[in-house]
């Protein structure tokens, strides 16, 4: 018995590469792709709904390890002041960890409908900043969650003794999710760094050489961007962005090694100063004989124009 195998079409990663698909199609790719991306994110955000409390806690607990914590019962007291303050909270909350938990499915929708239009040294690169976006964001989260805590010490501590500092609920959640936040997109700059070498824009060493500009910019972007006033986490915001920056810049040495930038003609010569010229000694020969050409015929006679009235006619 014979079974009649069916020819597999192109997929629609390939059809989509390839410029085949109409506009419509596309469309539609983009309806799916949202759908399914709304769906994992709606099943995390369940998730989140039932791990909201245990995260509310896990925030809570560098202002309830201070020893200015306000503590009763045994437990860590916060301020509501509405009614509903807490419950749009846990709601926030969990769409924070929804988003956290379906990322892998929505960065994978949103990637498959983008990688098509990207060439494949493109598509590589990408792989490449994605697997170093990630660890670097939890990084800049795990240091802000140390350093809320340093924060609040110090900010706490120059209140006056006979002053009951009590936090409010949301205003706190909401200054350790943006310093978190704060850090988690500060710590992505150094593949911005490695962004301009890999495309060529700058060398390594102009990026080393720019390490004083750096180091400054760093300091005033952390004196700036960090919420609380204490040196500690704008000192340390800065050195880990220092770090990172010649770490970035390092890589960035093998980079250009491996493609053997640095090795060309004129590498070690500015774009204001004259190339070398190379003065040949080598002697001038005698050419190649030319045979001489042949005489040219005797053109032939051009006839008459013909009159004018033959030329055209009626209409013309």
């Amino acid at each position: 018995m014979a079974f009649a195998l069916r020819k597999r079409g192109p997929s629609t990663f390939e059809r989509a590469a390839d410029g085949s698909m109409t506009l419509i199609e596309h469309v539609r790719e983009l309806r799916n792709r949202l759908f399914r991306a709304s769906v994992a994110i709606l099943i995390g955000f369940g998730l989140g709904v039932w791990l909201a409390d245990p995260v509310l806690h896990l925030l809570q607990q560098p202002y309830c390890d201070l020893p200015q914590a306000r503590v009763v019962n045994g437990k860590c007291e916060f301020v509501q002041l509405g009614p509903a303050d807490l419950f749009l909270l846990q709601l926030k909350v969990a769409l924070w960890v929804g988003l956290i938990v379906a990322a892998p499915v929505w960065l994978y929708q949103l990637w498959a409908f983008i990688a098509p239009g990207l060439h494949r040294h493109e598509r590589r690169y990408a792989y490449f900043f994605t697997a170093l976006a990630a660890p670097l964001f939890a990084a800049g989260a795990v240091l802000a969650y140390f350093v809320t805590a340093k924060g609040l010490e110090f900010l706490l501590s120059i209140s006056d003794s006979e002053i009951s500092t009590t936090l409010e609920i949301t205003k706190y959640i909401s200054f350790v999710t943006n310093l978190i936040l704060l850090f988690g997109v500060a710590f992505e700059f150094p593949l911005v760094v490695l962004m301009l070498n890999f495309v060529g824009i700058a060398s390594a060493k102009r990026l080393l050489s720019w390490w004083r500009v750096a180091i400054f910019v760093f300091f005033a972007f952390s004196a700036v961007v960090t919420p609380t006033p204490d040196p500690f986490g704008m000192t340390a915001l800065a050195i880990c962005l220092s770090a990172l920056y010649f770490g970035a810049v390092g890589i960035a040495f093998l980079n250009d090694k491996r493609r053997g930038r640095g090795k060309e003609i004129y590498a070690g010569i500015d774009d204001d100063e004259v190339s070398p010229l190379e003065f040949d000694a080598d002697p001038v020969v005698a050419g190649q004989r030319v045979d001489s050409t042949a005489p040219i015929g005797v053109p032939e006679p051009v006839a008459p124009p013909a009159p004018i009235e033959r030329r055209y006619d009626d209409m013309t």
